[in-house]
């Protein structure tokens, strides 16, 4: 904790997951407005209280997209420092398969669209964060870890 004109601070950066779900040669992406510009992300999200870390990965990825998925693979935990702010996040980064989709799902606020772009296609729009690149060449690059890296204990979500 910092003190802070005689106030106790607590500093915490977001906890965020995300989903690399590829298909075809193609990921799962969504177009998002962000401070009123189109950019492109993952799914991804907040991790709610009372969820495990895949528990929000499956829910923001069928928020988002409409996609149903199955965790396969943990890819990596990233920690960001948005440079223009100082807004810092901690991402956990899942794969996994698209298992059903629901096309009459209504999304999220501030989802343009869910689509599936190939590698070359992201590099050309703008990206959310460099997070965005990473996660997909750290996948691409054969970054695999077992699911079960992650452990939730009794109490924190299934």
């Amino acid at each position: 904790m910092n003190q802070h004109n005689d106030i106790e601070v607590v500093w915490r950066p977001d906890v965020t997951v995300a989903t690399i779900i590829p298909r075809d040669g193609r990921f799962l992406v969504v177009e998002e407005r962000i401070r009123g510009d189109l950019v492109v992300n993952q799914p991804a999200g907040h991790l709610e209280p009372g969820e495990s870390l895949a528990e929000a990965a499956r829910r923001e990825t069928l928020e988002e997209t409409g996609w149903t998925v199955e965790l396969t693979d943990l890819i990596g935990v990233y920690q960001w420092t948005r440079p223009e702010d100082g807004w810092q996040v901690l991402r956990v980064t899942f794969a996994g398969l698209p298992i059903g989709h629901d096309p009459a799902r209504i999304l999220d606020a501030g989802i343009e669209r869910a689509v599936w772009l190939s590698r070359d296609e992201i590099v050309l729009a703008r990206t959310r964060s460099p997070l965005v690149l990473r996660n997909i060449d750290d996948w691409l690059g054969g970054r695999r870890l077992p699911l079960d890296a992650i452990q939730t204990l009794a109490g924190a979500g299934a």
